[in-house]
């Protein structure tokens, strides 16, 4: 392959018009800084800041030298192939003017978190990459990462990292900035202020008062609401962004048509206007959030587990079972009293999901929606199930999920998922327990005792567990 034939400035002018940039990334000046160099920022708030106009984003990887390579052999350009039923299509995307690794780039990192000219900072990391306790509340002073970052020079945890980085900022420049979070955390903002003050005050740097104080007046820390499905990229994508394009894309990536963008209303300095690509900025994001938290990766987390115990391998496999559309809007139902008023009608929020999952363009793994997940079911399950006197249809998600948390003969969870407590939830079983008393093992290890005394409930979940082992969702 010469250079012409991939994608990069020098080919900008080969590209068919509805297939170039929105905004021509040369004459765009980075005032945006993301962390987390993953798909889902390339295929979502990427696409909704090219669309702003006036702002480069300067996107930093924490670990993978991959995809910073794979992105800077091509000037910072990548496609989005939008996977429609009906035609899949593909665009460039211009707005990442610098990609960059969090250790190699340190310097420039550490530039761009000091000049007032970078006035937002976005996030994209993982649900673990917070290190949050298990039960919520606040920073897990005791996880190791987090203990190392507190007596280094040069954190490397996210939120090390950031609350260092800001701390340089006020000790500098003292320029206002907006940090978004766009992870799928209840009250994300929130959360995330309060692990940055938990790292502080852990640290305890000299300056530490001061920098809590500038904190409070010059960093804004909205919560938002994100979604888009943006399953791993496939040869068939990058076959498709090839046809597209004319050249060849190393870095593409690929989301379902949906997606969405809600906001906090609540910044202290500039921001891209992501209104003009129809983000929305509302007072109070918890109405969207909760709704989404519940009814889309609540549900999506049930299909997970419990298409897994099934044999499925992807969300629209099991939509296409005789259970899976009528799980999706029976949960929907279910968990709707729990929603807070002012969001969504989950009705018809029920009505796109299932035309959402069943897109025959969208192969999105059970194993990947399933990993994690001692993580995403505090976020996603529990708080509905305190709130219902009875829930048969969470019982029901919960008992998939207890069902793969069951080691296999490597050892190995049964249905191929990854876990940061994988060897943790494996411990519960090998005593093997009496069902009911695992379900409550296992509701403990994610924070949840007072579940786990609720002898309803596990036994509820337990008396599910025969059939979810011989393949049959039942309910």
């Amino acid at each position: 392959m010469t250079p012409v034939d991939r994608l990069g400035l020098a080919a900008l002018d080969r590209l068919p018009a509805h297939a170039r940039p929105a905004a021509d990334p040369r004459e765009l000046p980075t005032r945006a800084l993301h962390l987390g160099l993953g798909a889902f920022h390339r295929a979502h708030q990427a696409v909704y800041t090219e669309h702003a106009g006036g702002w480069g984003i300067a996107a930093i990887a924490p670990r993978s030298r991959d995809v910073v390579a794979a992105l800077r052999a091509q000037d910072c350009l990548y496609s989005v192939v939008e996977r429609s039923p009906e035609r899949p299509s593909a665009r460039v995307v211009g707005s990442i003017t610098e990609a960059l690794h969090a250790t190699d780039d340190a310097d420039r990192v550490r530039a761009l978190l000091t000049a007032p000219e970078t006035s937002v900072i976005t996030l994209t990391v993982t649900e673990k990459a917070h290190h949050r306790r298990a039960d919520g509340r606040g920073l897990d002073l005791a996880a190791p990462e987090i203990a190392a970052d507190l007596t280094s020079p040069a954190p490397s945890t996210v939120v090390g990292r950031l609350a260092a980085g800001l701390a340089l900022r006020h000790r500098t420049t003292g320029a206002p900035v907006n940090v978004v979070s766009c992870d799928n955390i209840a009250d994300n903002g929130a959360v995330l202020a309060g692990l940055v003050r938990d790292y502080a005050e852990a640290a305890n740097r000299p300056g530490t008062a001061a920098f809590l104080a500038w904190l409070d007046t010059a960093v804004a820390f909205p919560s938002t609401v994100v979604d888009r499905i943006v399953p791993a990229t496939t040869e068939d994508d990058r076959a498709t962004a090839a046809r597209a394009l004319g050249l060849r894309d190393e870095a593409t990536v690929a989301g379902e048509p949906y997606r969405q963008w809600v906001l906090q209303d609540a910044f202290t300095a500039d921001r891209p206007a992501w209104e003009r690509d129809g983000a929305l900025l509302v007072p109070d994001v918890r109405p969207y959030q909760v709704t989404k938290l519940r009814l889309l990766n609540g549900s999506h987390s049930a299909l997970a587990h419990l298409g897994a115990a099934a044999g499925c391998t992807t969300i629209r496999e099991v939509l296409h079972t005789a259970w899976g559309e009528r799980f999706v809007r029976a949960f929907c139902a279910e968990v709707a009293p729990t929603l807070p008023e002012g969001g969504p009608d989950p009705a018809g929020y029920a009505d796109d999901l299932v035309t959402r999952f069943r897109n025959p363009a969208v192969r999105h793994l059970l194993r990947q929606i399933g990993s994690d997940s001692s993580l995403k079911v505090p976020e996603r399950w529990l708080d509905p199930l305190r709130a219902l006197d009875r829930a048969p249809l969470l019982e029901l998600a919960l008992a998939g999920w207890v069902a793969s948390t069951r080691p296999g003969d490597d050892d190995l969870p049964v249905h191929g998922t990854t876990d940061p407590l994988s060897d943790e939830l494996a411990a519960c079983w090998h005593d093997r327990p009496a069902h009911p008393e695992l379900v409550a093992r296992l509701l403990r290890l994610v924070g949840a005792p007072d579940l786990a005394e609720r002898t309803d409930l596990t036994t509820a979940v337990a008396q599910r567990l025969p059939a979810l082992r011989a393949g049959r969702v039942e309910f």
